[in-house]
């Protein structure tokens, strides 16, 4: 008699178990399996106890935690299966381990429902899940019928492996296991994308509530602006009414305004218009048409960093621009002349940097050989600018051209060049030639460039008076100032030729200098007049030249007076005094610039902490 076989789930899949004769339990001739099909009803509708019974010989139950086979006898069950399989022809009659391999693999729609009927199968009743030998599911009472057909041979619908009616054994399913499982994935599948919904959601009424709150200081920037305006214009008439009465004031010391009895320099009427506490401001820049100001300044601390600060003129806000962690002190900084919104600035780190005043990005940065201690924008074309080196040498660069300079131009000695300017083609022979006027210790030198050639000459009148420490150049009108102070052991036939220079007190800072006005006439430049100073011991003072906007007729020279503390404005021809201010810091000053907006000149005055910022409220008569 052929052994008997159990099936049972194990891990998803179907395990046969044979049982040998001596277990006591003897098959059913296949005769007996073909019954009436009322006897086989009758076996089904047998009570509990039967059926308990049964089940312990020859039906699967499906548990989800414990197999119903022990642990130890697996392997040799599988075995006692392999040879059950080769003695009774389990394999198709080509024999392959393909078609084995397929006969038992499940089909995509098992699980859920009956492959003949295409309905879901039940866990009782009629159409109660049950499977084949070869581990295929079906409904019973689709099985059934299937089995009866002539047609169907006695075989497996999906496999064609031979079976009975009497094979088919009922599975005792929970729901869960049945039909619940892609249901609970696909649940959790619900609930992920409902997370992710909600995380957006959150996103997007936080970027929500920033617009709105951006549209309200908009609004509020707005409205200030409108208030500012409305000032402005009712300066503006103001200032217009009182303009006759104001040029026939005599101004006493308590305006702050001087008018010197040697000689007659234009009048000029600046005012204190506010100031702004900074934190170690180095140098800056005015941009009079976008009404900003650019400071380079160090942050506090040990080891701080140099940032650049753009300023408002209106507002008074600062936005800071961080720089490259790598970036050294920062030697000198302007705002392109040609309203493009890029500013040039040169660090000791042997950088020169190109930066967008919109977008706060570096636009260009140029590796150079030492480091630049000045540099300038070329008046004449957008793209051109200049750098000084520690070294002397002047380098030309076309920002078109991103991979290096486009001149490297020698000095006449490696002392390093702390000013440069681009000179005006106003009185240039021929506009085939870039003129540029640097300055160094040894005084001012001026290089005609065509082309990537340029050779410097010293300036007549500025060798040898001594070390020359700042120069200024006003584009509209060719006036130039250089400022000087004494050479270490410098004899008196060495500035014999200079004014006579009186001490400084012992408690003030500074020595004895001067300033030398000359005018450039093509490539010459005559010398107009000199004065004596007491400027600064040790440091590169800055000065400046500032042009009202009147074709270049009316110029006053600022520069600090280091004796008294104060700032002088004086005509650059004769330098007669025209006004002074006290430095509202006990710092040294360390910048000045101006700027004309709106039909007044802007003078700014920097020292390490605080920005001081004058306004003329009188033009020239």
């Amino acid at each position: 008699m052929p052994p008997r076989r159990r099936y049972a789930f194990r891990g998803g899949g179907v395990t046969i178990e044979e049982f040998d004769e001596e277990d006591g339990h003897d098959y059913d001739d296949e005769e007996e399996a073909d019954d009436t099909e009322e006897e086989e009803e009758e076996e089904e509708d047998d009570d509990t106890e039967e059926e308990e019974e049964e089940d312990e010989e020859s039906q699967i139950r499906v548990h989800t935690s414990v197999s119903h086979t022990p642990r130890a006898s697996q392997e040799e069950s599988e075995e006692k299966e392999k040879q059950i399989r080769s003695a009774e022809g389990v394999c198709s009659t080509s024999g392959s381990q393909e078609e084995e391999d397929a006969a038992w693999k499940p089909s995509e729609g098992e699980g859920t429902s009956c492959l003949i009927c295409m309905e879901v199968w039940t866990n009782g009743g009629d159409h109660q899940v049950c499977c084949l030998p070869c581990g295929h599911l079906y409904g019973f009472s689709c099985i059934k019928k299937w089995l009866k057909q002539p047609r169907s041979a006695g075989k497996c619908p999906q496999c064609n492996r031979t079976c009975g009616l009497r094979d088919v054994r009922k599975i005792f399913a929970s729901r869960i296991a049945a039909v619940d499982d892609d249901a609970h994935k696909r649940l959790l599948f619900l609930e992920g994308k409902l997370n992710s919904i909600e995380q957006k959601s959150a996103i997007w009424s936080s970027k929500e509530a920033q617009w709105r709150k951006r549209e309200a200081e908009l609004r509020s920037e707005v409205n200030k602006l409108k208030k500012k305006i409305a000032y402005m214009e009712s300066t503006t008439n103001a200032t217009l009414r009182e303009s006759n009465v104001a040029s026939q004031e005599k101004y006493t010391p308590c305006n702050k305004i001087y008018q010197e009895q040697n000689g007659h320099a234009p009048s000029c009427s600046f005012r204190h218009q506010g100031e702004r506490l900074v934190n170690g401001g180095r140098i800056f820049d005015i941009d009079g048409g976008r009404q900003i100001l650019l400071l380079a300044r160090r942050l506090s601390g040990v080891g701080g960093t140099f940032v650049l600060s753009q300023m408002s003129l209106h507002s008074g806000e600062i936005d800071d621009i961080m720089l490259p962690p790598t970036t050294r002190a920062i030697k000198d900084l302007h705002i392109s002349p040609h309203n493009n919104g890029l500013a040039v600035f040169g660090s000791l780190g042997k950088k020169l940097s190109v930066i967008s005043l919109e977008s706060h990005n570096t636009v260009l940065s140029y590796d150079l050989p030492a480091a630049p201690w000045s540099c300038s924008w070329d008046r004449s074309s957008s793209h051109h600018i200049y750098a000084g080196l520690q070294n002397g040498m002047v380098l030309v660069f076309d920002m078109r051209q991103t991979m290096g300079p486009l001149a490297s131009l020698a000095g006449l000695t490696s002392n390093p060049v702390h000013t440069i300017h681009h000179l005006s083609a106003n009185s240039t022979p021929t506009t085939d030639v870039c003129s540029l006027l640097s300055a160094s210790s040894i005084g001012l030198c001026q290089w005609n460039i065509n082309g990537s050639e340029g050779r410097p000459s010293l300036v007549p009148e500025t060798g040898n008076p001594g070390v020359c420490i700042s120069s200024s150049y006003c584009p509209w009108s060719d006036h130039v100032v250089a400022s000087y102070r004494p050479r270490v052991g410098s004899s008196d036939d060495t500035v014999s030729t200079q004014p006579t220079l009186t001490q400084t007190g012992a408690n003030t800072i500074g020595v004895d200098g001067f300033h030398v006005c000359l005018r450039r006439r093509g490539f010459c430049f005559q010398k107009l007049s000199s004065t004596h100073a007491s400027v600064d011991t040790i440091r590169l003072p800055r000065t400046a030249i500032v042009d009202f906007g009147e074709g270049g007729r009316k110029q006053l020279f600022a520069s600090c007076e280091e004796s008294t503390r104060q700032l002088i404005l004086q005509d650059p021809s004769t330098f007669a005094v025209s006004q002074r201010f006290s430095l509202a810091s006990h710092h040294p000053l360390q910048d000045v610039k101006y700027a004309n907006v709106n039909g007044y000149t802007l003078l700014g005055l920097l020292t390490d902490d605080r920005l001081q910022l004058l306004r003329n409220e009188q033009t020239y008569m």
